[in-house]
């Protein structure tokens, strides 16, 4: 059995997003797998904003989405099984790509290895990151097949 895709084009749009200008963000599906600060998940949901300027440590492996990022002010650290991602795509533009949800396809989670991260880290000087859940757009995200 060869490994999926799904992870590769994940990193591939991420790269293609922060090339361009563009912020990326992942439209997660959450069950007991991911972990993700609850209070923003609305009908099983969540927007993430997974720029440089919003999260520290980010990485996109072949099983898991991981990073820290500030929740109202608070550093928290996700972990997001990669079966979870529902889509990737460039806020600015709406261009990116959807994928099946693979539920069950995560093993456990590692032990955090993210060190704590101090405010000044995280905020650029000229004013705050943006918090790393996104307000959610009134319906689905307008995907465009990118060729």
């Amino acid at each position: 059995m060869s490994a999926s895709t799904k992870p590769y084009m994940i990193r591939a749009l991420y790269e293609w997003c922060t090339d361009n200008g563009h912020t990326p963000f992942l439209v997660v599906w959450v069950d007991e797998h991911a972990d993700v600060p609850r209070e923003y998940v609305k009908n099983n949901e969540i927007v993430l904003n997974i720029a440089a300027g919003a999260t520290q440590n980010l990485r996109i492996d072949n099983e898991w989405v991981s990073f820290s990022a500030r929740f109202a002010g608070v550093s928290r650290d996700i972990w997001v099984p990669v079966g979870n991602v529902m889509s990737i795509f460039a806020r600015e533009t709406g261009e990116g790509m959807g994928f099946e949800v693979e539920l069950g396809s995560a093993t456990p989670a590692p032990a955090p290895a993210l060190s704590p991260v101090a405010a000044s880290e995280t905020e650029p000087a000229a004013g705050k990151a943006e918090d790393a859940a996104a307000p959610r757009p009134s319906g689905r995200p307008s995907l465009r097949i990118v060729k």
